[in-house]
């Protein structure tokens, strides 16, 4: 034992002798060696001889420096509560990816490591419940000045008490390096048109995927280019179909791509998860079927005849999303109570419910909200299509379409797409077997990603930091963090484009499931946005998974184009708490466009804006179904929590063709002061919103802020507000 301050005692390691406790709400021990970094097989050192400071600690013979000086006789030890911490400063931002905590008896078996910019806002990059104490190893990833060891839970009587808090980067990587390109992987198949019995084979994951909403198998359906004839491909969950020729019209089927809904009873609210792209159809009827719900894009597809987004049997129906595509009949909406098209062209649009939508179509209906309720932009702002797979001969390669700037129309009917192509040998071709560590060895080595069908359990954060990269998912490919990780994280970098992904909650609490851009002030991007296209969150459905937040956008000038974050209400793990998320999408970036959002059922805001001069064209919501009373969902002295909330803080912000809706099942008799809350300043603008009851359960009593007649009755009629202020 180390000499002491007079008056000070330690209490001895290993032996539970009662001794005095002195918390302090903020010790910061300034160590007075000078800063060590050693390098060896098990990378830099960063942490030791480095200032740290602490929540609290036991007395002064444990100060918080004793845990970063390299001695392993001298330790840092807390008060003896949960709710404590201890941080290094590095001195510099430093990419992180190993901790190892040395403890001594007295361990946590809760707690976090945290990352930050600024020492006040922080990442979390590793959760546990189940420490184990000794000395701990853990590989994480994660990019900060700052790093904490946060406590939640003591294993014993006594307070967090550790020998060394040793913060690595560049550790040895026990993952060899990774070659880009190879075949796609068994659940991708690839048809041309001398392949036999593709009818049979389209069937067979048909009959399989039909009502598997909530399994493992994901399947991707790839045509080459060519003409393919008397096909019917039904497409089911977790199934994408697609063609690889570099235009639709170069992959033309003389039948359907169809989506019904006869698995459900001919109810189609729960059509999900699965997607077409990229194919010419001469459907046989003349009228393509596509009735699906959210997370079910119809993307770059040409269809000679008509669409009908309804079931055949015309019952409910709530989707939807077209982008760059090219309708030659009329789109049937029939029973789809809300839908967004966008830069595209079609020959005509029958009819609509609640809420149907249109920005840089050519053919859309005029501008008619709430009677009919069409809201037409005659552009698109900034639009960037999703990268696609396709064949340049005999290589594979994968486009990634230009920005376009007030497009209309489609990307791709005037001469060939502009933009540019990547071989598959720059992707690292993620299949079955791979882990976090090999996906950011890959990214390490400046490879793209591209995730072939299946389910892919991460225990460390992918973290993309290089300007450019292409993340892409086929088959709905889908990431479930396991030990409390952020599943994918975006640098504040220019031009990073992910699509095709299913980010799927763990049972253990992450942060939030996709984070684009760091926590503090960043770079313009306009010149070169970030996309997030297709990509999908879920908490819960399969179990009891749990997030804070789903996704979190601070990059400035960053698109997001179709996604739908949702908070289950019906499958495995659902529950008020069992699978709590209390914010769905939440945007610090200024300048972020959201094109088609889909945001349902969390806990507290289900959109949260604080960035400035933030636009989203379409935008659809229920409220959490299974509050259990008006108390659980009560904000201040505010009746429930906005759908969209748009922070004071924000002067400049604009939103199209807004809906959103409660349907709360447990407590019918709740209800909620408003679905928007916005603040009142000139430059903040909301044109064409609606709040509406489902079958009179729970009421709004206005529309944005104090602004718009209540809803009322079962009869579920929507109240509308043509423009606020």
């Amino acid at each position: 034992m180390r000499p002491t301050s007079a008056g000070s005692r330690v209490r001895p390691p290993l032996r539970r002798v009662p001794a005095a406790i002195t918390a302090a709400g903020l010790v910061a021990g300034l160590a007075m060696a000078l800063p060590v970094t050693t390098a060896s097989a098990a990378g830099t050192l960063l942490s030791q001889g480095k200032t740290v400071s602490s929540s609290s600690t036991e007395n002064g013979g444990t100060p918080a420096t004793a845990a970063v000086d390299g001695n392993t006789a001298t330790r840092w030890s807390s008060a003896a509560t949960d709710q404590q911490w201890i941080q290094v400063d590095l001195g510099v931002s430093a990419a992180i990816d190993k901790v190892v905590l040395n403890w001594e008896a007295a361990y946590g078996d809760g707690y976090q490591i945290q990352v930050s910019a600024d020492g006040a806002t922080w990442n979390t990059i590793y959760t546990t419940t189940t420490g184990t104490g000794g000395v701990e190893t853990l590989n994480v990833s994660g990019t900060g000045r700052y790093v904490r060891m946060n406590g939640t839970h003591r294993h014993t009587g006594y307070g967090y008490s550790l020998w060394e808090f040793a913060v690595h980067t560049g550790s040895t990587s026990t993952v060899p390096p990774v070659q880009g390109g190879g075949d796609l992987g068994p659940n991708v198949k690839i048809f041309d048109p001398s392949t036999p019995n593709i009818q049979a084979t389209v069937d067979q994951i048909f009959a399989q995927q039909e009502s598997n909403q909530f399994g493992s198998e994901r399947y991707a359906m790839l045509f080459k280019p060519g003409t393919y004839s008397n096909i019917n491909a039904q497409i089911g969950f977790y199934t994408s179909i697609a063609g690889l020729g570099l235009n639709p019209d170069d992959t033309t089927f003389n039948g359907d791509v169809t989506v019904d809904a006869g698995w459900f009873n001919g109810n189609a609210t729960q059509n999900f998860w699965r997607s077409a792209e990229n194919l010419h159809l001469k459907p046989v009827s003349g009228t393509d079927r596509w009735a699906v719900s959210q997370a079910a894009p119809f993307r770059r597809m040409h269809v000679e005849g008509g669409l009908n987004l309804a079931p055949a049997s015309y019952g409910w129906a709530s989707g939807g999303y077209i982008a760059d595509s090219k309708i030659d009949g009329q789109v049937g909406n029939y029973s789809q109570q809300q839908w967004y098209t966008r830069d595209s062209s079609i020959g005509g649009f029958s009819n609509g419910v609640w809420n149907q939508t249109f920005s840089g179509v050519q053919g859309a209906p005029a501008q008619g909200f709430p009677n009919p309720p069409y809201t037409t932009l005659d552009t698109t702002p900034v639009s960037r299509e999703k990268p696609f797979l396709y064949l340049d001969g005999n290589e594979y390669k994968v486009f990634t379409p230009a920005k376009r700037t007030n497009a209309s129309g489609t990307s791709w009917g005037n001469g060939a797409p502009q933009g540019t192509s990547i071989p598959l040998s720059q992707f690292y071709v993620v299949k079955a077997g791979a882990t976090a560590a090999t996906i950011n060895q890959a990214l390490a080595q400046g490879l793209n990603l591209l995730f072939t069908p299946g389910v892919y359990h991460v225990d460390q954060t992918i973290n993309v930091t290089r300007a450019n990269t292409v993340v892409l998912g086929l088959g709905m490919a889908t990431i479930i963090p396991d030990n409390g990780v952020t599943a994918l994280k975006v640098a504040d970098v220019d031009g990073v484009k992910l699509a095709g992904l299913l980010l799927d909650a763990g049972t253990v609490n992450s942060p939030s499931l996709l984070q684009v851009g760091d926590a503090g002030p960043g770079a313009d991007h306009a010149a070169n946005p970030t996309t997030v296209q297709d990509v999908f969150v879920r908490v819960g459905g399969v179990t009891a998974g749990k997030a804070t937040a789903g996704m979190l956008i601070n990059s400035n000038n960053t698109i997001v184009d179709h996604t739908w974050i949702w908070r289950a209400d019906h499958g495995a793990g659902v529950g008020w708490e069992s699978n709590r998320s209390d914010y769905g999408f939440q945007v610090r970036g200024n300048d972020v466009l959201a094109t088609g959002l889909f945001v349902e059922h969390f806990n507290k805001y289900d959109v949260q804006w604080f960035g400035d001069r933030g636009k989203t064209i379409f935008f659809q919501n229920e409220k959490a179904y299974d509050a259990p009373n008006q108390a659980a969902i009560q904000n201040g002295a505010v009746k429930g929590y906005a759908a969209y909330k748009v922070e004071d803080s924000v002067n400049t912000h604009e939103g199209w063709g807004l809906g959103s809706y409660c349907y709360f099942n447990v407590d019918p008799t709740i209800v909620m002061d408003h679905g928007f809350e916005v603040p009142d300043k000139p430059n903040v603008k909301l044109h064409d919103v609606l709040v509406n009851s489902l079958g009179g359960n729970g009421q709004f009593n206005h529309v944005v802020n104090n602004t718009g007649s209540p809803t009322s009755g079962t009869g579920t009629v929507p109240s509308n507000l043509v423009s606020y202020p």
